[in-house]
């Protein structure tokens, strides 16, 4: 019985696909009215990785994609890739650990862009509760650029026991909350640490809220109250980032 299949949508998705995952892409669909450079190099690259690639009309995309934001180009992945345990993630890092938690966020662009900001600011893992949250799916992806395939993601059955697991391997759970008692900027976070963020309006649940070692707020200067949680996620891993590389150069 074969593997189970979903779409890919966007070149930046289905590239980063292709690079970090080929023998996982079955077949990728280009609008047969483009001929630019960005579709003559996804040609390119599918070739080299053995990928078919077809022609199709933009009405078939709009089908397989399940809107019209495809760019005009449509892959055909397995569904799932070889797992890799949350253990195993921790004990292959040699830093201290940088994870990303999101409680109870089902906006998948917010998912997308929150997989993109742990891309660019080296966390290790994300991860989320399977119950009341959006995993990966095609718009996931495309929002992610890539990132879906390089960020480690795993969706816990249960959040609140993952915390505590967590907790036994040393790192702090922190949360992020507009009404925490302790500033983002004078927080020390140069040790093994879980960003949890909540969904925005929601925040964190009850029983996640119970789990953190610390609630650190972010300041802010304007007359928003309160920032979307994929900009609250990135704001947090930068510092984290930006505190780790002074501390490593021993300023």
């Amino acid at each position: 019985m074969g593997h189970a299949t979903r779409q890919l949508i966007g070149f930046h998705a289905i590239t980063a696909r292709l690079r970090q995952h080929p023998q996982s892409v079955r077949a990728i669909y280009v609008d047969a009215g483009r001929r630019d450079q960005r579709a003559r190099e996804l040609i390119e690259r599918a070739a080299e990785a053995g990928v078919a690639v077809h022609a199709a009309e933009a009405e078939r995309l709009h089908a397989m994609a399940g809107s019209d934001r495809h760019q005009g180009v449509v892959a055909t992945v397995d569904d799932a890739l070889p797992r890799r345990e949350l253990e195993e993630i921790l004990s292959g890092i040699s830093e201290p650990p940088l994870l990303l938690v999101l409680d109870g966020v089902t906006d998948p662009h917010n998912l997308g862009a929150c997989l993109r900001n742990a891309d660019a600011f080296g966390a290790h893992a994300l991860i989320v509760p399977k119950d009341r949250a959006v995993g990966v799916n095609a718009t996931v992806a495309k929002a992610a650029s890539g990132a879906a395939d390089t960020v480690p993601f795993f969706s816990v059955t249960n959040l609140a026991r993952t915390l505590g697991e967590l907790k036994e391997h040393g790192i702090w759970i922190i949360g992020a909350d507009e009404n925490g008692d302790e500033n983002l900027f004078d927080a020390e976070l140069s040790g093994p640490l879980a960003w949890v963020l909540g969904a925005e309006g929601t925040g964190m649940r009850r029983l996640t809220r119970e789990r953190c070692d610390r609630i650190v707020s972010v300041p802010l200067s304007g007359s928003v109250s309160s920032l979307n949680v994929s900009v609250a996620s990135g704001v947090c891993l930068y510092e984290t980032r930006r505190q780790r590389a002074r501390a490593s150069k021993g300023s």
